[in-house]
């Protein structure tokens, strides 16, 4: 456990390295696509950032690593960024209503109806799980410049 732990602790502040490896083999090409193909299809995002142990290597909860369960076990929790990505989720989507939505996932999989195709083609793109949310600029300022929580952005800045 521990080795498993060490190989898959990301080099501090390197997010992106381990977000290649760890979801795309290392194959920047794959993440390219990926990014390219959440840009195309909410052109209206100000960011998207992803967060959790897809980036840390490191699941939060019980500091298992990632794909501790399986090969494609993990998920990826992908934040959508700005006001205008608010208008996709429904009425009950919402953590906080027009701020924070919850994430589009297998447990709410109706708060988003527009961003399920975009959701179904990540997980056939990466073979596990892709969680979609949407946040207001200034949430995600908060969680990841002044909570420090990390993050990578992968297009877009929220700083």
């Amino acid at each position: 456990m521990i080795q498993k732990l060490l190989e898959n602790e990301p080099i501090k502040g390197d997010n992106r390295e381990t977000f290649v490896r760890l979801v795309f083999n290392g194959d920047d090409r794959q993440f390219s696509a990926f990014c390219a193909m959440v840009r195309k299809a909410v052109p209206e995002a100000e960011a998207a950032v992803v967060r959790g142990s897809a980036i840390t290597g490191i699941r939060w909860k019980d500091q298992a690593p990632f794909d501790a369960d399986g090969p494609g076990t993990s998920d990826i929790d992908l934040t959508l960024v700005g006001s205008d990505v608010l208008r996709y989720y429904t009425l009950d989507g919402y953590w906080i209503p027009g701020i924070h939505s919850k994430p589009l996932s297998d447990k709410d999989s109706d708060i988003a109806p527009d961003l399920v195709p975009l959701r179904t083609r990540l997980m056939e793109m990466v073979q596990r799980p892709v969680n979609i949310q949407g946040t207001r600029d200034w949430v995600q300022y908060l969680r990841g410049e002044i909570l420090e929580q990390p993050y990578l952005a992968l297009f877009g800045s929220v700083t």
